[in-house]
């Protein structure tokens, strides 16, 4: 993890698998806020997961999820007796986390992209880019920026600062721009625009204070 300027980086290759406990496949946080919490203290999280055998989804009572397949053929998940095939890349699913939810994979082992948050305490928008675009982090929330497929680069640079004492508008250079490769990914949490030039798909998801 290196941070410069506004950027958090947060490299794919310094991120542990973890293991799930019915031996189905392995997860690997890529961030979570508060940083460190639990399973049961976080208010967002997001991961990737290798799913290499079918089976029920840990509940998480109170959560909201979005899930979005990102490797390999697919698969069905049955969410309180409602089946939703999942075999196309790049779509998020929305869905509740203490809904019973079960796995059928289609035809072999899928890469899953998770986003989790704390029902009533923060809501998520999750958006899949492919060309040039801008975002903006929200006041009292942060933006996560996850390649997932490609690479892509991230421009966070200041152009200009207002001086409200006098009114007056000074350019400045700041140079805050970082290169992400597939798996890579960036936080950012103070207010101000972004720029995205991405060479593939990128995951861009916006945290915001829930109303």
């Amino acid at each position: 993890m290196t941070t410069t300027g506004r950027i958090q980086t947060l490299r794919a290759s310094e991120r542990p698998a973890t293991a799930w406990l019915n031996g189905g496949g392995v997860t690997r946080e890529v961030a979570g806020f508060p940083a460190g919490a639990a399973l049961d203290g976080f208010e967002w999280r997001v991961s990737l997961a290798d799913v290499a055998a079918a089976g029920p989804f840990s509940p998480f009572p109170g959560i909201d999820r979005v899930i979005t397949l990102v490797e390999g053929p697919g698969m069905v998940l049955t969410v309180d007796g409602a089946e939703h095939r999942i075999d196309a890349p790049y779509r998020p699913f929305a869905f509740p986390g203490d809904a019973s939810t079960d796995c059928r994979l289609l035809a072999g082992p899928v890469v899953d992209f998770n986003v989790m948050t704390r029902r009533g305490r923060v809501t998520a928008e999750v958006a899949l880019v492919t060309a040039p675009a801008s975002a903006d982090v929200p006041p009292g929330g942060s933006v996560l920026v996850v390649c997932l497929a490609g690479s892509t680069t991230i421009d966070a640079s200041t152009d200009a600062s207002v001086d409200t004492a006098t009114d007056t508008t000074t350019a400045t250079a700041t140079a805050d721009a970082t290169d992400l490769a597939r798996y890579d990914a960036a936080l950012l949490r103070h207010p101000g625009p972004l720029r995205l030039r991405p060479d593939g798909v990128t995951a861009v998801i916006t945290f915001r204070p829930a109303a």
